[in-house]
């Protein structure tokens, strides 16, 4: 289950805000434009389908990548030590 801070950071990814606590009235907006309370509840149920979401384009990402450059993993991790 997500937190506060995971859902904001979906919903917010450039910051301007701070939270106190894990209610919606603990946010303060700073430099960002307010979420609405229904946003930051439903949040929460979009979080776990986002995050697989932004781990599959990594993922699919590295592998481009990697097929790119023309080595495998182990060869990139021998060559990141």
């Amino acid at each position: 289950m997500a937190n506060t801070s995971q859902v904001l950071g979906m919903l917010i990814p450039d910051g301007g805000y701070v939270a106190v606590g894990d209610e919606y009235e603990g946010i303060t907006f700073l430099d960002c434009e307010p979420i609405t309370k229904a946003q930051f509840e439903a949040g929460f149920a979009q979080y776990d389908a986002w995050k697989a979401e932004q781990e599959a384009k990594a993922s699919s990402d590295k592998a481009a990548l990697l097929a790119k450059l023309g080595i495998t993993a182990d060869e990139a991790k021998l060559l990141l030590s």
